[in-house]
């Protein structure tokens, strides 16, 4: 079972930063084809805030390019998000997800539990 572990969220002032970590573990018969972050704030919808896909390209929402970047360590099954000045806006909670390819053919997706970002003004 895909497990995914969170963690490194918090509650900063506007203009500070924070790093995400997701830790991902369980899919010894797949391989990870992206990992990603996405973000839900209250009454909103779910939204990707960074990718990266097999190969090492990286997608940023236009919201937070020039201040979020996304990494990895893939000895670690680790992929980390630092936010560099943290607006209100990025108040959400963050969600980790992986897809994978296992050798069946099947391509699943999994999400974290989620780590909550607070930023005040």
């Amino acid at each position: 079972q895909v497990k995914l572990v969170e963690s490194g969220g918090g509650s900063v002032q506007a203009g500070g930063s924070l790093t995400l970590s997701c830790s991902a573990s369980g899919y010894t018969y797949c391989t990870a084809i992206s990992r990603s972050w996405y973000r839900q704030a209250a009454e909103k919808e779910r939204e990707l805030v960074s990718s990266i896909v097999r190969g090492g390209s990286r997608n940023y929402a236009d919201s937070v390019k020039g201040r979020f970047t996304m990494s990895q360590d893939n000895a670690k099954n680790t992929v980390y998000l630092q936010m560099n000045s943290l607006k209100p806006e990025d108040t959400a909670m963050y969600y980790c997800h992986i897809h994978v390819r296992c050798a069946s053919g099947d391509i699943l997706g999994y999400w974290g539990q989620g780590t909550q970002v607070t930023v005040s003004s």
